[in-house]
């Protein structure tokens, strides 16, 4: 059975429909997908993309926030793209793919801080 959640409107979209999603840099390079997102629970606003990024069949993959603001949409590749090179998402915080892992405003800000952004999320 569908919700009517499930469904994409005009430029609203579900979070079932965003995750899995492909994750392009500028140059058009797949660089992963959308695992997850972090959603700020009082305004509501999404704030970071998890990207996995890395290994080969899911073994050495790692997750990659990713500042929200950071990405745009592009309805021609049906996915989102990021001004971010291989090299600078290899060098960014993550964290392993099946590790417990808490996310906490100390490492929001070191994101933010790598990113050069300002998610104003505590």
């Amino acid at each position: 059975m569908q919700t009517e959640t499930s469904t994409t409107t005009g430029n609203l979209i579900a979070a079932e429909k965003v995750n899995g999603t492909d994750v392009y840099n500028l140059k058009g390079e797949k660089l992963g997908n959308v695992e997850d997102i972090m959603i700020d629970k009082i305004s509501g606003r999404a704030i970071y993309a998890v990207m996995s990024f890395g290994g080969f069949l899911g073994m050495g993959e790692k997750h990659h926030p990713l500042p929200w603001a950071k990405l745009s949409y592009d309805t021609h590749k049906d996915g989102y793209v990021v001004d971010v090179d291989k090299k600078k998402l290899e060098d960014a915080p993550n964290f392993d793919n099946g590790t417990e892992f808490k996310w906490t405003p100390d490492y929001a800000r070191k994101v933010d801080s790598y990113y050069d952004v300002s998610s104003n999320w505590n």
